[in-house]
């Protein structure tokens, strides 16, 4: 067994896609919108599905608004270093939410951002 992908419901899929795609460097994999169910999901990471994991964005097109709700925490990308990825990402026009430093009661260093919908993304930094 392995992990194929964790889904996100996003608000405007465009917007959703240029932040994985454009901001954090992913690659669009694959897009297919559902007529009759009124939604569309598109695919997106770093490798392809049929070895990595990825995200499925889902938009469905009669939402305006979700609430992120207290059990999600995070998305984890492992960069090799997380203040050079902060600052990457923030003349990409991201937002970075905490910069990079070790995290509390330890020693690794992260950041987060945050995408377009407010969903949270960890920075670790792995050399």
């Amino acid at each position: 067994m392995r992990i194929l992908h964790t889904m996100l419901r996003v608000v405007d899929l465009d917007r959703a896609i240029a932040f994985y795609t454009e901001i954090l460097g992913m690659r669009l994999l694959r897009r297919k919108d559902y007529p009759e169910g009124r939604f569309t999901l598109a695919f997106v990471g770093y490798g392809d599905e049929d070895s990595e994991a990825v995200l499925e964005l889902t938009h469905n097109w009669d939402t305006t608004q979700y609430e992120l709700g207290t059990a999600y925490g995070h998305i984890a990308l492992a960069v090799p270093d997380a203040a050079a990825a902060c600052a990457e990402i923030k003349a990409r026009g991201g937002r970075v939410v905490r910069e990079a430093g070790p995290m509390k009661h330890g020693n690794t260093i992260i950041a987060f951002v945050e995408d377009p919908d407010g969903y949270k993304v960890e920075l670790i930094q792995r050399s």
